[in-house]
């Protein structure tokens, strides 16, 4: 799988941008504030409908316009175009100039993986960051389960406006709290079930790009007891006091500790640093394993902030996605570009919202 072509209108400082990519390593070369960021952005959209910045779709559109237009076209074992316009008044997206009814027949025909200095958050953020990034891999490779998270996200919406009543409908209450429970009870054992997949790849990524001398662990936590219905019922006073479900897998949490230390609270700013990272290189492996192709690895100017260790162990999953057939995105400057790259890849000049190409 790679992108083949993009297009932009509208979008953060490209007023209009039509470009083709080859697979491999694609260098994007550029001063700060010029698009190169804006760019990779675009793509982690076609991938998955959001912002790895953290912004709605608002932030995105150009200075002065009233919407953006993104179109990737992605070729694999068949070629797929993709269309997303936003704006305030209208949201328009297609593939192959069909109306997506369902996210599902959507997700998973770009993947990709981003690497950003974001990423700290997955260790440093909330609890719902870590089952933001559980909920987008198993999005990406599970159809069933997006379906599945659509539906609880909207019973919970339903079961949490019927709380808010002054005076709560309890035959309404108890249709919603068993559609929840039926939900929640398939999130929650999809997400067990992805966890013993998911770790031994980030143990191993992790080793790679540390000392290797902590023992690193990873646990999903889930506030549901065996019995979710019974729980509920035992919580409705308190969940009428505060007006919210308190207790499904909305508020699980992913753990992470080193040496049974947890991470967030007694780690160092560097092996926070590096879980993140080791997280990412997971995720990549993860999708190339479930989907048989790797996904386009996007790389925003993490390179050279890295030590010489932990550019070392990335290198690895670059050249292999190469190998692969697959495609690298990467944002630096013309000072901190990895030259352990070696000259086998494509630079691109990226200034003030214009792209242009080099073999120099």
């Amino acid at each position: 799988m790679h992108l083949a072509k993009i297009k932009l209108r509208d979008f953060r400082n490209y007023r209009r941008l039509d470009i083709a990519f080859e697979p491999g390593f694609q260098l994007l070369l550029g001063k700060n504030a010029q698009g190169k960021t804006n760019l990779l952005e675009a793509i982690y959209l076609l991938a998955t409908l959001r912002s790895f910045r953290g912004v709605g779709a608002a932030q995105m559109i150009r200075q002065g316009q009233k919407g953006f237009f993104v179109a990737g076209e992605v070729t694999g074992v068949h070629s797929d175009l993709l269309q997303y316009y936003w704006s305030a008044q209208e949201r328009k997206l297609t593939l192959n100039q069909n109306p997506v009814k369902r996210l599902s027949e959507f997700f998973g025909t770009l993947r990709a993986v981003v690497f950003c200095t974001e990423d700290l958050q997955i260790i440093k953020g909330s609890p719902r960051i870590r089952r933001r990034f559980m909920d987008l891999l198993l999005s990406q490779t599970d159809h069933a389960y997006l379906g599945t998270l659509q539906r609880y996200a909207k019973v919970l919406r339903s079961r949490n406006a019927v709380l808010k009543q002054h005076r709560p409908d309890q035959q309404v209450m108890e249709a919603f709290t068993r559609e929840l429970v039926s939900y929640g009870e398939r999130l929650i054992k999809a997400r067990q079930q992805f966890i013993p997949r998911i770790f031994p790849l980030v143990r191993h990524a992790y080793k790679r790009i540390s000392s290797g001398a902590e023992e690193l662990t990873m646990h999903y936590k889930t506030t549901v007891p065996k019995d979710f219905f019974g729980a509920l019922l035992k919580h409705r006073d308190r969940e009428q006091q505060y007006r919210s479900t308190l207790i499904g897998p909305h508020r699980d949490e992913l753990q992470f500790a080193l040496n049974e230390q947890p991470v967030a609270q007694f780690g160092s700013e560097g092996q926070k640093r590096t879980l993140a990272i080791a997280l990412k290189m997971a995720q990549a492996e993860y999708l190339t394993d479930v989907t048989g192709s790797p996904p386009v690895l996007l790389i925003d100017d993490v390179m050279g902030e890295l030590d010489e260790n932990r550019r070392r162990g990335l290198l690895p999953l670059l050249e292999r996605s190469h190998h692969g057939s697959g495609q690298v995105f990467m944002t630096c400057t013309e000072e901190n570009w990895p030259r352990e790259l070696g000259r086998n890849l494509k630079r691109w000049h990226v200034s003030d919202g214009g792209i242009q190409g080099s073999n120099k």
